[in-house]
């Protein structure tokens, strides 16, 4: 096979077919374009000269289609997660109704709590590698510029829903669906935020980078007290975001691991319940991030 062929729009020659689809050679590669695969109105006949995009299916068998994915070599578009296997990447679904195609770990951050969920959109394009293996490839920064639309002055406050393009230890920025470019510091989410996430936040301001600033906080949380933040700092440094205590802890090991009374340590749990930030299972002993409960549900 002519390296590289895989991925793209091609043009070839009908040489057979049969009740369900065509065959059309390409340099020498059969590819089947079954039936229900066809967009064009003219019906195709032996001899044809019939254009496609090529690829390999789950059941490796080389195919054509004239429905074409969402993402393509030279065009981006938005994908979801289908999949997430962390000794590989992550599987998308790029319009094509028998394969998936992998987006590499090496192309997701280092930090997997950052990595997509299934059912998280991602601006991808397609690569075709040496050995004609097919890859999603993440859209940088540059492409998030060239398709941002400037926004108006009057949206302190407001809130917006956007998708993450891009996050770190900093913060997260993303895209917003009226196509704006926010930013939410690290210090306005109480969890970090993953790529493909799709959020919603109020505007607190913008950059001198032409972004929004944003916050995903509850208006709520910034009436909690120390306490209650220090209880939410500390269950997001667990991995099971999860600490074994409740209203009904022995005041003695609240103390130790808190470093607060126990009337403190209920007070700060009431408050946090109310915010919607955890939820508290008192017959288990656990208190758990609100988000983490929902996850797993």
């Amino acid at each position: 096979m002519r390296s590289n062929m895989l991925g793209k729009i091609v043009s070839g020659k009908v040489i057979d077919k049969n009740t369900n689809a065509f065959f059309v050679q390409v340099s020498g590669v059969t590819f089947e374009l079954n039936n229900v695969e066809l967009t064009q109105e003219e019906p195709l006949k032996l001899g044809d000269i019939v254009k496609g995009f090529v690829y390999e299916n789950k059941n490796h068998k080389h195919v054509m289609t004239q429905f074409y994915p969402f993402a393509q070599e030279d065009q981006y578009g938005w994908s979801t997660v289908t999949e997430v296997r962390k000794d590989l990447g992550v599987f998308l679904d790029i319009g094509l109704k028998d394969k998936d195609v992998a987006l590499s770990l090496d192309d997701l951050p280092l930090d997997k709590s950052r990595w997509p969920k299934k059912g998280d959109r991602l601006l991808v394009r397609l690569e075709t590698d040496h050995k004609d293996r097919i890859w999603a490839k993440l859209a940088d920064g540059d492409v998030f510029t060239q398709l941002a639309a400037n926004y108006p002055n009057n949206l302190m406050n407001k809130e917006l829903t956007g998708t993450v393009y891009l996050t770190y230890e900093i913060g997260a920025f993303l895209i917003t669906t009226d196509f704006y470019l926010a930013f939410i510091h690290e210090s306005q989410s109480y969890r970090p935020l993953r790529l493909g996430e799709q959020v919603t936040g109020r505007v607190i301001g913008n950059s001198q980078y032409g972004r929004l600033n944003m916050s995903v906080l509850p208006r709520n949380y910034e009436e909690i007290d120390d306490d209650a933040q220090m209880i939410l700092v500390s269950l997001n440094r667990e991995s099971t975001k999860s600490l074994p205590f409740c209203d009904r802890s022995d005041a003695n090991l609240i103390k130790q691991h808190f470093g607060i009374s126990k009337s403190a340590f209920k007070r700060a749990l009431g408050h946090l319940l109310k915010a919607k930030l955890i939820t508290v299972d008192n017959d288990a002993g656990v208190i758990s991030l609100f988000d983490k409960v929902e996850n797993d549900e």
